[in-house]
């Protein structure tokens, strides 16, 4: 007797700025997933917050177009918005609406009625884990994780706790602090204490630190809305800029100096209570720091895998790596980015990502590649750590 598939819900889409970068991991997530264990059922949500699927419609026309382009999906040709290109597009052009409440009803989210008539569970989103491809602002930042929990279903990645405190940059580096873990100096303003007192802000940052300095919105993803500051000249537009995007700025001391670029180093862990490492990689951005266009649009940057480190630096970082991860209280996946001083060797941990780009060419993926697990099996992997958080979490009672 065949085994019964697991009906996993690749959620993505969002509203955060990082939308077109969900689509393509889903895209990804999509064409890799072991369809022999797994039945996928796309669940998108567009940049206006509106959710649609075609989960309760698998014989459509539109169900199979999609199931037909993740299954001959080029990576190097997807395309985001391309609803012939990538099947996120496709389904977030032609899909059903929905509306969500966070409900718990045996490993479904059930719509609202659309009609007095109608049973809401007549249209129930009914899947056994959800895997959230969503990166930033109202999907990384334990808003999704939250709805996830009310609703019961399990789900890939950080809990609630987790994805906030890995989004807030501010909130993270206390508990990298806490952990003892080496990070730089920063300084952390609230854009009401720029606009009301710029003066006393600016001696603040500098009594504190020396330029260059990064400015950066507390909450945001993908480097969006950064600025490398070089002169007191150049803070009070760094600071509007990360003000436009988050009422916390995280000021930090460049590491490096004025002349030599930091390293930077990352590394991806993998797990639940007792996580692990990959190797680490190394990125060289063609910009002066890996922001959004080097990222996502330039094509001079280069990643290194492995970094070129020495036996010590790469045991240290990957300890640094696991370590980080639990001192956010992380879970399934992360990717723990690092700056190395090109001098001294000295390791600083920068951020962690709790959802990190998800395409077969992201940095993520290809680590744990080089380091024996490859793209489907690590998909498999991740899925299995969210049924397992789930089933641990059972154990949980919530009266006496």
């Amino acid at each position: 007797m065949p085994m019964k598939k697991l009906k996993v819900g690749i959620l993505f889409g969002g509203r955060s700025g990082e939308h077109e970068v969900s689509l393509l991991s889903a895209a990804s997530v999509m064409q890799a997933i072991d369809r022999s264990r797994f039945e996928v059922v796309p669940i998108g949500i567009t940049k206006a917050g509106r959710w649609l699927t075609a989960s309760h419609a698998e014989q459509m026309l539109g169900a199979q177009k999609i199931a037909s382009i993740a299954a001959s999906a080029d990576e190097k040709h997807l395309r985001a918005g391309d609803p012939n290109a990538t099947p996120g597009a496709a389904l977030l052009a032609g899909g059903e609406s929905v509306m969500v409440p966070p409900m718990p009803d045996a490993n479904s989210m059930v719509p609202f009625a659309t009609s007095p008539a109608e049973h809401p569970s007549s249209q129930a989103i009914n899947v056994d884990v959800i895997f959230p491809v969503l990166h930033g602002t109202f999907g990384e930042d334990g808003t999704i994780q939250g709805l996830l929990e009310l609703a019961d279903i399990a789900y890939v990645g950080a809990g609630v706790l987790g994805s906030a405190a890995g989004m807030d940059k501010d909130a993270m580096k206390r508990l990298f602090a806490a952990a003892d873990l080496p990070i730089v100096k920063h300084v952390t303003v609230l854009r009401s204490q720029w606009e009301r007192e710029p003066k006393k802000v600016r001696r603040l940052i500098e009594t504190k630190l020396k330029y260059p300095v990064f400015v950066k919105p507390a909450n945001l993803g993908s480097s969006v809305g950064i600025s490398k500051v070089h002169t007191g000249s150049e803070l009070a537009a760094a600071m509007d800029t990360a003000a436009r995007f988050d009422r916390k700025i995280v000021i930090e001391q460049s590491v490096g100096g004025q002349k030599q670029k930091a390293r930077e180093i990352e590394v991806s862990v993998l797990g639940n209570d007792d996580p692990r490492a990959s190797i680490a990689g190394e990125i060289v951005p063609d910009a002066e720091f890996y922001d959004y266009a080097a990222k996502y649009l330039d094509e001079g940057s280069k990643l290194l895998i492995p970094a070129k480190l020495n036996k010590s630096q790469m045991k240290k970082v990957r300890e640094l790596a696991v370590a980080a991860f639990q001192a956010v209280d992380c879970a399934g996946l992360a990717r723990v980015d690092f700056l190395m001083d090109p001098k001294s060797g000295k390791l600083y941990v920068n951020e962690i990502n709790t959802m990190p780009g998800f395409t077969a060419i992201s940095m993520y993926p290809k680590l744990w590649a080089a380091s024996g697990v490859q793209y489907t099996e690590l998909i498999t992997r991740l899925i299995e750590l969210a049924l397992e958080r789930h089933a641990e979490k059972k154990q949980n009672r919530y009266s006496t």
